[in-house]
């Protein structure tokens, strides 16, 4: 077993105009103050890395490794979370997305936005290769997630064609993956198509089983949908080679549940919430991350309906550090004896 590495910090939620969170050299000692040893770049902030670069450089990777290292931390995984969403966009939330792309792309047909998309995600691979990275964050993107419910009736073959559309946008950008040597996870997700255990069962037949297509585990988007969180730790825990640590509730009542009823997040059934003060049992996670031997990064996403986000991060460093399980090296009943295999003696115990 291993023990898991952290805490992280995923800076995507962080970032902005005002200092110390408007670039990379000013947010790193923030961020190792808060008590984080690593950081989960957004691959699309330049305030963050100019992806482009780091996929060609390797002088450029020193220098941002390096910069880091000054401040006691070191680069988790890139997120591609916004391009791998421009992989796939139904037409029907199409103008919900314009923002996530680069002005000159928001009025481009769908052709260029994908071939924008694909090479985003190209680059990552590689920029994780020269940064010495081992997994990326990504999401699936949807085109079916507007026929999420059937009603009306899905027609026969839609789900199917959906998903076998979706494998061949991501099959070629996989590949490209394992020649790096990096797994993509993809983050289950509400609005993506891979959104729970059986959608991302769909992907995996329709990729192949492709050795590359893993899992970024967070369980609060799994409880805000009511799944069993540990559950899919038993069922996926071989696919998952990242997680982020961010808690949520559920507290449905006789106005909304699952779906919110369109409001705010501060008033739907489902919210999250900063580390600890949500209803998700990390003791439970972080037990079966162990038992698993999870061999990657506590990654902190802070999202909270209600705390301020620097009180959130601070707490949450110290949070994962309470539930990281430092791994034993050795069976808590060696002491007893036993370890050495004797054919005889065993056949004697059992009177044989």
């Amino acid at each position: 077993m291993r023990t898991i590495k952290g805490p992280a910090l995923f800076l995507a939620q962080f970032m902005g105009d005002a200092a110390p969170f408007d670039r990379l050299e000013a947010i790193a000692p923030w961020v190792a103050d808060c008590g984080y040893v690593g950081v989960q770049l957004p691959s699309n902030d330049p305030r963050c890395m100019d992806l482009a670069l780091a996929a060609e450089s390797d002088a450029y990777c020193d220098d941002l490794k390096g910069l880091l290292a000054d401040h006691g931390l070191v680069v988790t995984e890139l997120s591609t979370h916004i391009q791998g969403q421009m992989i796939a966009v139904h037409p029907a939330i199409r103008p919900l997305f314009e923002t996530f792309l680069p002005e000159p792309l928001r009025k481009a047909s769908d052709s260029e936005r994908l071939e924008w998309a694909t090479d985003q995600l190209l680059l990552a691979a590689r920029a994780s290769r020269r940064l010495g990275l081992d997994a990326s964050a990504t999401f699936s993107g949807a085109l079916l997630w507007p026929m999420v419910y059937p009603w009306p009736q899905r027609p026969a073959g839609l789900v199917e064609e959906g998903f076998a559309e979706l494998a061949r946008r991501w099959t070629p950008i996989l590949d490209a993956y394992e020649d790096a040597g990096v797994d993509l996870c993809y983050e289950i997700h509400p609005g993506e198509d891979l959104h729970d255990g059986a959608s991302f069962e769909r992907f995996l037949d329709a990729v192949g089983h492709h050795r590359r297509a893993s899992i970024l585990y967070d369980p609060s988007h799994l409880l805000l949908q009511q799944l069993d969180y540990l559950a899919f730790l038993d069922l996926y825990h071989d696919r998952i080679r990242m997680m982020h640590v961010k808690d949520a509730e559920f507290r449905p009542d006789g106005r909304n549940g699952v779906y919110g009823g369109y409001q705010g997040w501060t008033d739907r059934a489902g919210r999250f919430r900063s580390l600890g003060d949500g209803q998700i049992d990390f003791g439970a996670i972080f037990s079966k991350l162990a038992q698993y031997d999870f061999a990657g990064w506590a990654v902190v996403e802070w999202e909270c309906a209600l705390k301020d986000s620097a009180v959130g991060a601070r707490e949450g460093a110290a949070f994962v550090k309470r539930h990281i399980i430092p791994v034993t090296g050795h069976s808590f009943d060696d002491f007893v004896g036993g370890g050495v295999r004797d054919d005889q003696r065993n056949r004697r115990i059992l009177g044989l």
